[in-house]
Formats: C-alpha cells, sequence, structure tokens
C-alpha cells in the first residue's frame, strides 16, 4: 500500500506541476491578472482542473498511505513544474534552476518528516477559526503593501508569501472538516473566501515572471503556516529535534534565494 500511495502522490504532482505552470503562463500574457479575465482564458481553466484532479489524487494517496510517505513526494511538484514552464516559454530550465529546486525540495521533506503524526481528532471552535483567518489576512495585506513597494523576484516573493499564508490557513480548515467528527457547515461556507484570496494573490505573483520564485515560496509558506495552525489551534505536535527543523527551513529558504536569481518567465 505505501509503493501504491507514493505512486498515486507522484502523479498528482504531476498535475499540481501543469496545472501551476500553464496558471503562470496564462497569467503573464494577461493584461490585468484579474480573474474575470482569467476566467475567459480556456488554458488557465484547464490548469485548474488539472489541480482539481491533482487535488483529488493527494487525497486519494493520502486514504492510502501515511502522511510521511505522501507529503514529501509532493515537493516533486516543483521540479516537474520548472520544467513544464520553461517548455511554455520556449526554453529549457538550467541546471542552476534545477539545482536550487532540489535544494528546496530537500529542505521542504526534511521538515515534513520532521513532523510528528497526530493521532487525536482535530477541532475549530468559531472564535479560533475567526482568529486564525483574520490573522492570515492581515499577514496576507501587509505582504501585498509591501510587494506594492518592490519589484522583480522581492515582489513575486513577498506576493507568494501571503498566497501561501493563506492556503495554509485553507489547509487547516480542510484538516478540521476531513478529520474532524463531522462536517462543520460554517467553516465549510467561509472555506472559499481565503482560498479564493490565496488563488488571486498567487496569480499576481505569477504575472510578473518569477514562477520558479512564486511556486518554491507557496511551497515553502503553506506548510509552514499550516504547521504553525495546527500547533497552535489544534494541538498537533511540532518537531522535537528543533535544530533540523531550523536547518531544514533555512534550506528551503536558501533554495528559494537562489531561485530568485534565475532568469524570469515573463513571456
Amino acid at each position: 500500500m505505501t509503493v501504491l500511495a507514493a505512486g498515486i502522490a507522484l502523479l498528482s504532482s504531476l498535475f499540481f506541476a501543469l496545472g501551476a505552470a500553464l496558471q503562470q503562463h496564462e497569467a503573464a500574457r494577461a493584461a490585468q491578472p484579474r480573474l474575470s479575465v482569467l476566467l475567459r482564458r480556456p488554458r488557465w481553466l484547464l490548469a485548474g482542473a488539472s489541480i482539481a484532479v491533482g487535488s483529488g489524487l493527494h487525497i486519494s494517496a493520502l486514504s492510502v498511505g501515511p502522511l510521511t510517505v505522501v507529503q514529501p513526494m509532493g515537493v516533486a511538484s516543483l521540479l516537474f513544474a520548472l520544467a513544464v514552464a520553461a517548455a511554455l516559454h520556449g526554453r529549457k530550465p538550467s541546471w542552476s534552476e534545477l539545482a536550487a529546486a532540489c535544494v528546496v525540495g530537500i529542505g521542504l521533506t526534511g521538515l515534513i518528516l520532521l513532523v510528528p503524526t497526530s493521532s487525536h481528532t482535530p477541532a475549530l471552535n468559531s472564535r479560533d477559526a475567526v482568529t486564525m483567518l483574520l490573522g492570515a489576512a492581515l499577514a496576507a495585506l501587509a505582504c501585498f503593501a509591501i510587494a506594492k513597494r518592490l519589484a522583480g523576484a522581492g515582489r513575486t516573493a513577498l506576493l507568494a508569501i501571503g498566497a501561501g499564508v493563506m492556503y495554509g490557513a485553507v489547509a487547516t480548515l480542510t484538516r478540521v472538516l476531513a478529520g474532524g467528527t463531522g462536517w462543520d457547515l460554517w467553516l465549510l461556507t467561509i472555506l472559499p473566501f481565503p482560498a479564493l484570496a490565496a488563488l488571486l494573490l498567487l496569480q499576481r505573483a505569477y504575472a510578473i515572471g518569477h514562477f520558479a520564485v512564486a511556486y518554491a515560496t507557496v511551497q515553502v509558506a503553506d506548510p509552514l503556516t499550516a504547521i504553525a495552525c495546527g500547533a497552535l489551534l489544534l494541538g498537533e505536535p511540532l518537531p522535537t529535534n528543533t535544530r533540523a527543523a531550523v536547518a531544514a527551513v533555512l534550506l528551503a529558504a536558501a533554495g528559494t534565494f537562489a531561485l530568485a536569481r534565475t532568469t524570469p518567465m515573463s513571456r
């Protein structure tokens, strides 16, 4: 079952990568990366369908295999996405891009493997849910405001951090809905709003052209936010080896910084 889970997770990474690369390509080509504009672009809609298939496969993988096997396989989507995005822009990914992506992947895999598996049922009351969403929204707004004063890879990274924080909040809500004792209608109702905010921020990040930076930054910010929210609000355990966890985060951040120095894919 473990091999099957790894195979399904790897397949889901391919769909995630295809979707992300197509989204970046269409967002960069659009005059304005607004949702009303992007929804009229068939390839952007195809990208959304690809990501939806990837999400379904990821959930299927988690149903037959442990988190420690499935989650690290998802990191492979960064390498796949770089290759697909480069092909869409008519060039080959450079060795420096692939090397930096591998560094990000090693750091993220190490971090995921260091997080102990939680056995208790997750629960989130209304007050904590509102607090979490407000905190995530304020962090995303701060990133957006600062990003407006920057350009290039710096702006891309800040927008992607904002998107990653919102996606981390979405992951926390999803964890409660999927792993809780029942479907909370209130949480299910508010779930689309942070997801939409994250999507819009990410499209703005993609439109700048530094796809590798945007995608890698989201890959780092999303799990870090989810781990923090899980520990603070759901009582889930943090990595017991703090030094190793910090080293893994720094390694992923170093790889992302290296990607910021690579050639942007703007059109």
